[in-house]
């Protein structure tokens, strides 16, 4: 009797065994089956040999031999052809509202479809969207989305235009432009959200779709940015004067990070150039940090900071200043820069009140720059 029991329990464990082996295999099976949905020849490189290419999009210019991707993790090479993996495969969408870019100079209380595939250019050490930009996208879960249904969704759900965002758009570079192409064709605006570390030849040809960008100018100084960023300088101040030049409303959005980009002296030199080259009507938000990914160690903001930070970019001259990720603080909103009246109230990301009438102040008639 004790020989039978020993010899069901046995067979039991064999089971359980081999169907948890199955189990295992399916899935392991499926992951090999699972296509990369946005294979597709990329723009922008230049063939060096049959093996090898130099990538053009992006000022790193990766060299890349068959098998190899770019820093961005998301352009391979594959028998001297540069193909992007993520066309048309989106790992996040959402409807958002437009001050959520944040971008508060167009379109006020509207909604934005916004996309974002697997991948970035830069490494950030505080990103907040890690788990999506530094990731290939064979890590990340996808749908297939390709660019007319994307337009369609947003339609569907009522969005006045279409967000680039949450990872890095320069990556999904051919996705973006040919989603912007048929969203214009449907009375859509298009807002690209990027850290603008791109090149002067495929920025140009994307800045004919683009109407607004948000961009990242993530600090002022260049050891910052190459060390805490993986970013240089230079590229992206040009990248800030190319989106001025082709007529994109452009909004700029600085993080202060404590102890690394807190500098008040190098704030007032970014306020400056900001000045000087974008113009004093460029809105500039002053985002707090919040500690993430692999800052943790560091702490929140100080309110008082971003509020130093924010006096000394009006000492510098520019006219819409605005302290973000501080719910209720009264920088959030809008005021007429000639007689200070109350234009746009924001709570975080709701708008309590507009009163902009003709894209002028009602109190004193100025005109308040933006796409109203």
């Amino acid at each position: 009797m004790k020989k039978s029991v020993l010899l069901i329990l046995v067979a039991i464990s064999v089971c359980i065994f081999l169907n948890l082996l199955a189990g295992r295999q399916d899935l392991a099976s499926a992951a090999r089956r699972q296509p990369l949905l946005g294979k597709r020849e990329a723009m922008y490189y230049r063939k060096i040999d049959g093996q090898t290419v130099q990538c053009e999009l992006c000022p790193h210019r990766c060299l890349l031999m068959n098998g190899m991707r770019g820093i961005c993790r998301v352009r391979q090479v594959e028998k001297g052809i540069l193909y992007t993996l993520v066309y048309g495969n989106p790992c996040s969408y959402h409807i958002d509202p437009i001050e959520k870019k944040p971008v508060y100079h167009m379109l006020p209380a509207t909604s934005v479809f916004s996309i974002a595939t697997a991948g970035c250019n830069l490494r950030c050490k505080f990103c907040q969207n890690w788990t999506i930009s530094q990731r290939p996208p064979e890590e990340t879960e996808n749908v297939e989305m390709m660019p007319q249904q994307v337009v369609q969704r947003a339609l569907k759900n009522n969005c006045s235009s279409i967000a680039y965002t949450y990872s890095e758009p320069t990556v999904f570079y051919e996705y973006m432009l040919d989603t912007a192409k048929l969203a214009r064709e449907k009375g859509l605006k298009n807002i690209m959200v990027t850290a603008a570390f791109i090149n002067e030849e495929p920025l140009r040809e994307l800045c004919k779709y683009i109407d607004a960008a948000n961009v990242d100018l993530k600090g002022f100084d260049r050891r910052y940015l190459r060390e805490v960023c993986g970013e240089e300088l230079q590229p992206l101040l040009n990248a800030l004067k190319i989106f001025r030049e082709e007529g994109v409303w452009l909004e700029i959005t600085n993080l202060i990070v404590p102890t690394l980009n807190d500098d008040m002296e190098t704030i007032g030199k970014m306020c400056a150039w900001i000045k000087d080259n974008l113009g004093e009507d460029t809105p500039l938000h002053f985002s707090r940090f919040t500690p993430m990914y692999k800052l943790k160690n560091l702490y929140l903001t100080p309110v008082s900071t971003l509020e130093k930070a924010k006096e000394v970019a009006k000492e510098a001259g520019l006219k819409y200043v605005y302290i973000g990720n501080v719910p209720g603080h009264p920088a959030e909103s809008t005021y007429c820069p000639d007689c200070g009246a109350l234009l746009i109230e924001r709570l975080g990301y709701s708008i309590k009140q507009n009163n902009i009438v003709g894209g002028r102040c009602p109190t004193c008639g100025r005109p308040i720059a933006g796409i109203w």
